[in-house]
């Protein structure tokens, strides 16, 4: 039985983050500055025509898909890869860090900072509004943003964990580990399943994941495209 985790995006902007969606009723996507992500309820070819006659052919989009996509001519692949999908229903003990920093409540103050630690340690995409899907968190020492993370798709049942990262020059602390406990809490405590990705041969991300309670819920395809312009 397919769960709506295996159609993220789209399970999202139907339901939770449907007041972001600026696409139509059977083709979904954020406005560039906030997600790159796009969302349909089938991505057949007859689908993938539609698509591309209602989306601006200038942008590359972000798919997370539970199945293998066939893309038509008109589409081109820039990039696949698989991602492992994490659901957690039961946390384990909160992890030590090697420095007692607080972790501190994100806002629209901290984006242009927000986007240079992205930019260096690429954990996914993060735009100006991307913020705006809110929950983030971050570590900040001696006056610098070093280590954040936070919500992305909300799904039904469910939110995704996103943008957890640490700058290059303050990991082995416990500081992404220590943020990832701290949103995945907050979800569970609101009654829902925290989800995230991972690259399939980020071992490192794998195990700080599943060390804090995360399991392996199913592999998930990564895809970026664009409307292949003749």
């Amino acid at each position: 039985m397919k769960s709506i985790l295996d159609n993220p995006i789209w399970n999202a902007l139907v339901t939770r983050d449907a007041h972001n969606n600026i696409g139509s009723d059977n083709c979904a996507f954020f406005d560039a500055d906030v997600a790159p992500f796009i969302g349909m309820p089938f991505w057949d070819q007859n689908s993938q025509r539609e698509l591309i006659h209602n989306v601006d052919a200038r942008r590359n989009w972000f798919l997370l898909i539970g199945e293998e996509v066939q893309f038509i001519e008109e589409l081109e692949m820039v990039l696949t890869l698989p991602l492992y999908q994490f659901t957690c229903k039961s946390l384990k003990e909160a992890p030590q860090t090697k420095k007692p920093l607080e972790i501190v409540k994100l806002d629209e103050r901290h984006v242009e900072e927000m986007i240079m630690l992205t930019k260096l340690t690429k954990p996914g995409p993060f735009a100006k509004r991307t913020i705006e899907f809110g929950g983030y968190y971050g570590m900040i020492e001696d006056g610098k943003l070093v280590a954040m993370g936070g919500e992305r798709l909300h799904v039904e049942g469910y939110t995704e964990i996103s943008a957890i990262c640490t700058n290059p020059d303050y990991q082995g602390l416990g500081y992404a580990a220590k943020i990832t406990h701290h949103l995945a809490k907050s979800v569970l405590n609101n009654g829902l399943i925290p989800f995230l990705h991972a690259r399939t041969d980020n071992v490192k991300a794998i195990t700080l994941y599943e060390r804090l309670g995360f399991q392996i819920r199913k592999e998930i395809q990564f895809y970026i495209l664009k409307r292949r312009l003749t």
